[in-house]
């Protein structure tokens, strides 16, 4: 195989790694996401390409060019062809190794796999590899989070025959009320870049997303919340607006941060 053939990269799929927009499993935050692979937290952020080399080796290459990656995520959400060639001026790093999980492989190519680092590639640091997921924990957490807040309708339906609960003010238990408090601590004390992220939701509502030491919550500004804790596998807790949380979520909505226009 010629060497170019080797260098060349065949794209599998593209994620943005900004401080509104980076894979919750890597981290609580977007500074923490960034540590995972071993990049400065820029307030730009960054576009992460995943593919394989022409011998199958699995990369991950990382461009400036967050706008390029973007649109080509949004070309292929929508089913159309979209090309990502990344320019090597803004390509800030070539990452042996993917960060996250891929049930696809290019075709004609052997089965993706970790590159061997020698000679010219000793330098390219630990090769990367997902969070463990099997069990779980701070990443099955936030996955979780992630699930809630893409299918809320869902989630939301099965509390649908309980208004009382929706819109009474109980107190919530001794680990959600910790978590609730957490949370109000950080219109304070703001937290790091993508603690606290807000989306668009149906209408006029926002989806919120905020995480800390052990809990992530989602919510719907004109809605109720969910939490989830590292201490209570696989269970998802709601709690209903009352009169405190719309309050709390239209200040949390205020300092969160955004996806581009």
């Amino acid at each position: 195989m010629a060497a170019d053939e080797e260098d060349s990269l065949y794209v599998l799929t593209a994620v943005l790694l900004t401080p509104a927009q980076f894979p919750s499993v890597l981290g609580d935050d977007y500074p923490a996401a960034c540590a995972v692979l071993r990049l400065e937290p820029y307030a730009e952020g960054y576009g992460l390409v995943l593919g394989q080399d022409g011998t199958g080796a699995r990369w991950t290459v990382v461009t400036e060019d967050v706008t390029q990656v973007a649109c080509a995520i949004a070309a292929w959400d929508c089913g159309m062809e979209a090309d990502l060639s990344p320019d090597e001026r803004d390509v800030v790093a070539a990452l042996p190794g993917w960060p996250l999980d891929l049930a696809v492989s290019a075709p004609g190519l052997p089965e993706p796999h970790d590159p061997v680092l020698e000679g010219d590639l000793a330098g390219s640091g630990p090769v990367l590899s997902p969070p463990d997921t099997s069990g779980w924990g701070p990443a099955q957490r936030r996955l979780g989070a992630d699930e809630i807040a893409l299918q809320w309708a869902q989630w939301r339906a099965q509390l649908e025959e309980n208004v009382e609960f929706v819109e009474s003010g109980e107190e919530p238990d001794a680990q959600v009320r910790r978590v609730l408090e957490e949370v109000r601590n950080y219109l304070d004390s703001p937290p790091p870049p993508g603690r606290i992220r807000s989306a668009f939701a149906s209408g006029d509502a926002r989806t919120l997303r905020a995480d800390g030491p052990g809990w992530s919550v989602v919510a719907r500004t004109d809605d109720i919340a969910f939490v989830l804790l590292d201490e209570a596998p696989g269970e998802v807790r709601p709690v209903g607006r009352g009169r405190e949380l719309p309050e709390l979520l239209t200040a949390l909505d205020g300092i969160a941060v955004r996806p581009a226009a």
